[in-house]
Formats: C-alpha cells, sequence, structure tokens
C-alpha cells in the first residue's frame, strides 16, 4: 500500500491558492480540526475550509486570540490547547471525543520555529516537543474520532527545513549544544516521519496521512528571528518589506498545499508521502533545496521514531 515519492499531475503549483485547489469541493457536513488556525497559513487554511462549507474546531493556546482573528469567520470554534503540555493535549481530546463528534480532517499546522534554547515538560527542546510532540499525542488520542465513518485524513505541516537534519537519535533533546536551526530541522523531520508511519498503522482503518512543505511565506512563525538576521539572509530589506528573490509566498498560496493535502480527490486511496507545491514532491539530493530528503520518509526511521514518541507520550493508539 505505500505510495509512490513521485508527482501525479495534480494540475496545480507553487502559485496556486488555498481558495482555488478547494474549487467545485463541497465540505457541507464535514468537522475539521487545525492547530495554530488563528494565525498565519493555519488562519488561511481555515478560512478556505469553512468558505467551503467545513465546521473548522481551532485548538488555541491563547483562545481570546484565537476568538478574535476568527470572529469574522462563520462556521468555527475555539477551545484551549497547549501543544507544549501534554496534560493540556488529554484535557482538550477528552472534551473532544466526549461531544461525539467525527473528524474528517486534522491539519497539524501550529510550529514554533527557531526559537532560543527553551525546555518544555521533563526538559524536553521545545521545537521536538511542540512541534512533533504535542501533535503525536493529539493525534493519537483523537484517533477514534478520526478513524469512525470510514476514516479521515491527517496532514502534518513539515518544512523544507527537515533539509537541515535528521533524527538526532543521540543527542535527541540537544543536551550537549543547541543550534536552533538544526533542532528545528529536526522536529521537520519529525513531523515528515510521523505521517509515514501514520498512514502505515491507519490505512487499513481508512485514516490515510501525507506530510508537506507549504512554501516560504511570512507570518508570525518568525517572530524569534531578530530582524537583521531575516535581512542578512535576504527575505526582507532593511526596512522590513519582503525581498522578491527570496521567492516567498502569500499566506493565500502557502495554504495551498495543506489543503490540498485535506481535501483532494487526487490523493484518494494514497498517503504516507511527502508533498510541495501541491504535488507529491520528488527525493532530493544533497544540496538541492526542493524535494525530501531520504531520511525523512525511511520506513525504519519513521517506525523507530514512533516508537519512542509512544514512550515519551506514553501515548499509542495501535499499541496492543
Amino acid at each position: 500500500m505505500t505510495t509512490p515519492q513521485r508527482p501525479i499531475n495534480s494540475g496545480f503549483g507553487a502559485t496556486s491558492t488555498a481558495t482555488e485547489v478547494l474549487d467545485g469541493i463541497d465540505l457541507s457536513g464535514r468537522l475539521a480540526l487545525v492547530t495554530g488556525g488563528y494565525s498565519g497559513l493555519g488562519l488561511e487554511t481555515t478560512r478556505a475550509l469553512a468558505a467551503a462549507g467545513a465546521h473548522v474546531v481551532v485548538p488555541a493556546r491563547r483562545p481570546d486570540t484565537a476568538k478574535e482573528a476568527l470572529a469574522a469567520i462563520p462556521d468555527t470554534e475555539v477551545d484551549e490547547l497547549d501543544l507544549a503540555d501534554l496534560d493540556s493535549v488529554a484535557r482538550f481530546a477528552d472534551r473532544f471525543l466526549a461531544s461525539g463528534r467525527d473528524l474528517d480532517i486534522v491539519i497539524d499546522s501550529a510550529a514554533v520555529m527557531a526559537c532560543p534554547e527553551t525546555r518544555v515538560g521533563p526538559g524536553w527542546e521545545a521545537q521536538f516537543a511542540t512541534n512533533h510532540l504535542g501533535h503525536f499525542a493529539l493525534v493519537n488520542r483523537l484517533l477514534p474520532a478520526i478513524e469512525r465513518n470510514g476514516g479521515g485524513r491527517v496532514v502534518s505541516v513539515s518544512s523544507i527545513g527537515h533539509h537541515n537534519s535528521a533524527i538526532r537519535w543521540d543527542d535527541l533533546h540537544f543536551t550537549t549544544g543547541y543550534d536552533k536551526w538544526v533542532a528545528y530541522g529536526q522536529a521537520k523531520t519529525a513531523n515528515a516521519l510521523f505521517a509515514r508511519q501514520l498512514d502505515t498503522l491507519a490505512a487499513d482503518r481508512g485514516v490515510r496521512a501525507f506530510s508537506l512543505h507549504p512554501g516560504g511565506i511570512l507570518t508570525p512563525l518568525q517572530r524569534h528571528l531578530p530582524k537583521q538576521e531575516m535581512v542578512d539572509r535576504g527575505w526582507i530589506d532593511a526596512d522590513g518589506k519582503p525581498l522578491n528573490p527570496a521567492g516567498f509566498k502569500t499566506p493565500e498560496q502557502g495554504a495551498a498545499t495543506q489543503v490540498w493535502a485535506a481535501t483532494s480527490p487526487r490523493l484518494d486511496g494514497l498517503g504516507g508521502v511527502y508533498l510541495e507545491d501541491c504535488e507529491i514532491a520528488l527525493p532530493t539530493a544533497p544540496g538541492e533545496r526542493t524535494g525530501v530528503r531520504e531520511w525523512a520518509t525511511d520506513p525504519e526511521q519513521a517506525a523507530r521514531l514512533w516508537a519512542l514518541s509512544a514512550e515519551l507520550t506514553g501515548v499509542d493508539a495501535f499499541a496492543a
């Protein structure tokens, strides 16, 4: 059932928007959950899904801020969730499951990027803990709702940043030195491996999973980066304005691939692959800045990370 990591001629591309990929798709009666769905790409994802008829649940660490951001978008609801706090994840999942509703779409869009060295929980590195372990625990706890009614799709938002690092099995939490970009890369590799293994485990229950690179987009995700660093990287000019040579997408374009992953009929029967620009990405070689590195799709690495994540979080929907 393994899906080949090669394009399927989707008809969309880097400049497609979330609205365009949803053209002709009716999501009436469907329930979606979008973490980070009140800011940046997540907000555009919520907006597009709701416009297509879906009801969208937005878990938020700052519920009041989320409610304000979503006030003009109908068919949305907000609940409290802090992905860096596994007790908060458990409480949210319990509340949702108690509602008895089925989940058709889960998009793990929330993330932190290149933050200063931060520890959460029992001393875990914050990017790995928030971007990966929090979503791992959330999806596993919500699986009864995702697999009911024929099964839904889970979309794990990775990044081209996964090129920066494979999983650092010998020092997962950077106990011997911290590099914010390597830590981000490891977390984004984990996002891709999570989708790979979830699809392997859950496909026979009707649940399919995808990971993706949304593209480069200037959003609040860059909040931890000093302005001068973004200038030095060629992302913005001295006045803070985006530079076209950096190739940034608009938020509407950036949200397109995750919306396509969650809804496209072209992906029916497929899963476990890494996407970019509304297409299944090709494997890449060192030095290239497109496509997916082998370490982010390797089935043995995916199974190993799943087992470790289950041990760390104490959650595994597939445990015997």
